[in-house]
């Protein structure tokens, strides 16, 4: 949709409005044709049509185009009313920084930053209107540091919270205490597992030394055995040359 022909001041042309709405243009865009629509308004048109609103051309979303530039310069120096003259602004500014005026306008009705609170008060209002607002928020005067509304100052109880606050913290430690008990019985079992693992390798290579030195002990009584056997062979070959 379009800008409100009645907030304008003096003449519009009327080539500068939407061949739709029949208000200002809005973000325009330009059919081959030449006639121009809000880029909502032709959008929407097309939907449900194929052609131009205004002479039943054939046209398609991609035929579209910007304004032209001269056509798009008349359209900015437009002088306009704020949209929120009902309210008391009385500001008349271009149609290219209108935008821009009724972001920061004063008298633009803006919601109230307090959670719960769902008043729309004027942008000048909202400082008085946060400081009686039932659903502010403000520090404890006691002294428990809490953030409590206004209108929970009389059921608020600081000994009441803190013990809430302290079960609380309570649960959250039993349950850490519970994921690091956790914790370490899994590095203890994965620890223990890798022991066993190491274990039961260095028995293996035990008995395998165990069988080494059984063999090696084997082969030195044999060779002692060859050695006794070979002393008493040249013993008696000793005995036989001397009895030659």
């Amino acid at each position: 949709m379009g800008y409100d022909l009645e907030r304008f001041v003096g003449y519009v042309n009327e080539g500068l409005l939407c061949s739709i709405c029949r208000d200002v243009l809005e973000d325009p865009l330009q059919a081959p044709c030449e006639h121009a629509f809000c880029t909502a308004c032709i959008h929407g048109w097309l939907v449900h049509h194929s052609n131009c609103p205004e002479d039943r051309q054939v046209i398609d979303v991609s035929l579209l185009r910007p304004l032209y530039r001269y056509m798009k310069n008349d359209l900015n120096r437009l002088q306009l009313h704020c949209r929120n003259r009902e309210y008391g602004c009385e500001m008349v500014c271009s149609l290219e920084s209108i935008d821009r005026h009724e972001r920061e306008c004063e008298y633009s009705q803006i919601p109230c930053s307090n959670a719960g609170c769902t008043v729309q008060i004027e942008r000048r209002n909202l400082d008085g209107h946060l400081a009686v607002c039932e659903f502010r928020s403000r520090e404890c005067p006691n002294g428990c540091g809490y953030t409590i509304l206004s209108a929970e100052d009389t059921q608020h109880n600081c000994v009441a919270e803190l013990r809430t606050e302290l079960e609380l913290l309570r649960s959250e430690m039993i349950c850490r205490v519970e994921e690091a008990k956790h914790e370490m019985e899994s590095r203890l079992d994965s620890q223990r597992r890798h022991m066993v693992q190491k274990e039961s390798i260095l028995q293996n290579e035990i008995e395998e030394l165990k069988s080494q030195m059984s063999r090696m002990m084997s082969d030195v009584r044999s060779l002692m055995a060859a050695e006794r056997q070979h002393r008493q062979e040249l013993e008696q070959a000793e005995l036989e040359k001397r009895e030659l």
